[in-house]
């Protein structure tokens, strides 16, 4: 518990506008990995634009380490095509937890993050104060892949006894 600094919930919210893997459509799920670990979300059938609303937990002891996304269609018979990955940079929404903004007002944006050439982000993510908790939504864009986008929400866990931010 002493490494610990906490733990990070992501809500895999849904998939936009995802790539055509099988003959019309595709059977997603996401491969969520942060060092040793890694966590997956259900499979969504026969869908492009699939909703999840996972929420997949992982402990945070280096917060240096990013936060790999890759979304698979599965199949049957044969290996599951890949579909798009991305990474999450979780600095900025760590420096937000770190202020320890409890008396703010709910709805209260932050800090905002831009996309740019090193991060994913499809577009502006606020990282706001949304009952008495911080939290960071965003769609990321896959790469690697000819379309394709994941929306995603984080929210961060302090453990008693941890070594916290």
């Amino acid at each position: 518990m002493e490494n610990f600094l906490g733990l990070l919930r992501i809500r895999i919210k849904r998939g936009i506008s995802l790539a055509v893997r099988d003959t019309l459509s595709s059977d997603p799920y996401v491969i969520v990995r942060m060092g040793k670990q890694k966590l997956k979300t259900s499979v969504i059938s026969k869908s492009i634009n699939p909703e999840w609303n996972e929420d997949l937990t992982l402990t945070v002891t280096d917060p240096i380490l990013p936060v790999k996304l890759q979304v698979y269609d599965q199949d049957t018979f044969s290996l599951d095509d890949k579909m798009g990955d991305a990474q999450l940079d979780i600095n900025p929404f760590l420096e937000a937890v770190k202020m320890r903004l409890e008396s703010l007002p709910n709805g209260t944006i932050i800090t905002k993050v831009k996309p740019n050439r090193e991060n994913w982000l499809a577009e502006e993510s606020n990282i706001t104060w949304e009952d008495d908790k911080v939290i960071q939504n965003m769609i990321l864009r896959l790469r690697n892949v000819e379309q394709g986008e994941l929306e995603l929400q984080l929210h961060w866990i302090d453990i008693p006894g941890s070594r916290g931010l």
